[in-house]
């Protein structure tokens, strides 16, 4: 009864949200006051494939990557004004939030799941670990309105953002003139979360033969088995598929995951599959944050996948859970993964925090 309760609340949550997005889409309003800037423009990296996002409604700009840094780590955000964006999205842990299971929000409410990495989000057709968001202006929503992460609304943000004078400017700067309204809020945020693309790691200059890079033995025997035993879901170079797939956590789920979204019931327990981009650098793993090393997570696929009337074929296959490994090619795997740590996006400026008090927890 509260999941169905909770489901319409969400409802008339976003249709409110998106009736205030609507009412901020003039079709008067001038275009972003600057082109591009050399490092603002979204780029595809040669190894990656086509963006699902690309923000033609919605360049991206300097200013309008600016203006979303500001909102992006601003407390103000949330009903406490303690809670930002980047209070639990750390850009030094790919923007996940390192060390905490689940998400603590506003009167440190914990929240269900654990915080999702934010990287290479214009190449992903939907958000959260659950597909529930399919449009990434509409992402920062999940967080906002949930009672446990910012609790806030958008009407109370606005309100704020309007008495806040050092706003007014940075509107003016990205979308030609100071109104501060729903639409422009959340096309700063996807400016600035759609600029954030990694690929800049040991294995990218590998692949694309730059820098002289090469893999060491261990890394480029992980590599092998990696596309042996885990590429079938962590495809592309974007290390992930994109579906929601049930990989044996338990043998009956207590979050509902997918289902939550289709009411199908063949959709329980089944998550997305996240990349594994920075992967050593956002622990802890899995949607509830339940395994703390990389080791774990390999020891789970090895010998403590559960059964499930859902669970992924892929770990059942020949009468046997899981994926066969030994812990030599665990540590192989895991040497190979390490490899997938981009040291530049973890520092890039763009994306700092200005205010220098998101992260202070």
């Amino acid at each position: 009864m509260n999941t169905v309760r909770n489901r319409w609340l969400l409802f008339w949550s976003l249709a409110a949200v998106w009736l205030l997005y609507a009412g901020g889409c003039r079709p008067s309003d001038p275009e972003p006051a600057t082109p591009p800037a050399p490092g603002y423009e979204l780029t595809v990296p040669r190894n990656f494939p086509a963006p699902k996002f690309t923000f033609g409604e919605n360049p991206i700009t300097k200013d309008g990557v600016e203006l979303g840094r500001f909102l992006f780590f601003d407390p103000r955000l949330s009903s406490s004004g303690t809670i930002a964006c980047g209070t639990c999205h750390r850009q030094l842990f790919a923007f996940a939030d390192h060390g905490h299971d689940k998400s603590h929000g506003v009167n440190d409410r914990r929240g269900e799941r654990n915080t999702p990495a934010l990287q290479n989000l214009a190449f992903m057709p939907d958000f959260m670990w659950d597909g529930g968001v399919t449009h990434i202006d509409f992402s920062p929503l999940n967080a906002i309105q949930n009672p446990a992460e910012m609790d806030e609304t958008v009407a109370s943000i606005l309100d704020k953002l309007k008495n806040t004078p050092a706003y007014k400017p940075k509107f003016r700067a990205a979308f030609g003139n100071d109104s501060i309204t729903s639409q422009r809020m959340l096309r700063a945020l996807s400016q600035f979360m759609g600029l954030m693309v990694s690929s800049n790691s040991k294995y990218d200059n590998y692949v694309r033969g730059e820098n002289g890079i090469a893999l060491n033995g261990s890394e480029t025997a992980g590599l092998r088995l990696f596309q042996q035993k885990c590429a079938s879901c962590h495809a592309t170079d974007l290390f992930t598929d994109h579906s929601f797939r049930n990989n044996g956590l338990d043998a009956t789920p207590a979050d509902l995951g997918r289902e939550r979204i289709t009411n199908n019931p063949a959709d329980r327990g089944k998550f997305r599959v996240p990349s594994l981009r920075n992967v050593e650098r956002t622990s802890p793993y899995m949607h509830d944050g339940r395994f703390v090393t990389l080791n774990d997570v390999l020891n789970h696929y090895a010998s403590e996948v559960k059964d499930s009337p859902t669970l992924d074929p892929l770990l059942k296959q020949n009468g046997r859970l899981g994926i066969p490994l030994t812990a030599q090619e665990k540590q192989d795997i895991i040497a190979f993964l390490k490899t997938l740590t981009d040291p530049s996006f973890l520092v890039d400026k763009r994306f700092a925090d200005p205010i220098g008090t998101a992260n202070q927890r």
